[in-house]
């Protein structure tokens, strides 16, 4: 049974020899909690990148038009927390902001996903390399699915990972830069004001980028981060 797993990472580590991890954020730390402590505003931020080769001066924000948006730590795919938040509207994002100075091969973004049953459906893959001045589309649309509904069989849940909310997307022309914006913007309004969206594993590759399975098997091997992908 061992020696079945460990042949089975092996695989998993040769096939993702050639990606690097450039940075990314497993949202480690719950969110402030309790009467007066929860965050609210029109922005709040995790911080750093949590794992990769290049996380100073990376920052994972969310930005809302609605003062009133609150600012929530539940349950991560497959790990202990994520990033959410509601009041929701067209306009409105979650921010991954890095640098890619020194890596030539093609940067790939994949993160996972959800929303509940009035959060906003429909976003857009934005990004910017002159601090935002100007924004280019990546991905012109794609859909959240809502957790343990809208086809998305299987709750998000903090114990099993599912790869039915991660999505993967390459982006060109942004390999050895200084800084790098991408927003995942929302291009329809919530159903309601306490519709919440999640997003988690938001995580920058250069190279080939490994499959969710790999990722997960490398996990089990010790061999990636803090926490199994």
């Amino acid at each position: 049974m061992k020696s079945g797993i460990v042949s089975v990472a092996v695989l998993a580590i040769a096939s993702s020899a050639s990606a690097t991890l450039v940075c990314g954020w497993t949202i480690t730390t719950a969110f402030p909690t309790g009467t007066g402590n929860v965050p609210t505003g029109v922005t709040y931020g995790v911080g750093a990148g949590d794992v990769g080769a290049q996380t100073a001066g990376s920052s994972l924000d969310s930005f809302h038009a609605s003062a009133a948006a609150t600012y929530t730590s539940p349950s991560g795919n497959g790990s202990q927390y994520a990033f959410s938040s509601n009041n929701w509207a067209i306009g409105d994002s979650y921010q991954a902001k890095f640098s890619t100075l020194g890596f030539l091969d093609p940067i790939t973004i994949t993160w996972d996903q959800t929303r509940s049953s009035t959060g906003p459906i429909a976003f857009e893959v934005v990004y910017s390399i002159d601090s935002g001045t100007n924004w280019n589309v990546a991905l012109a649309s794609y859909t959240v699915l809502q957790s343990g509904g809208g086809g998305a069989p299987g709750t998000w849940s903090s114990l099993t990972y599912n790869p039915i909310y991660t999505n993967t997307l390459a982006i060109s022309g942004i390999e050895n830069l200084s800084e790098v914006l991408v927003r995942f913007r929302a291009t329809g309004a919530a159903g309601g004001a306490s519709g919440s969206n999640r997003i988690d594993n938001v995580m920058v590759y250069s190279g080939a980028v490994p499959t969710p399975g790999a990722l997960a098997l490398l996990g089990i091997a010790g061999l990636v981060g803090r926490r199994r992908r």
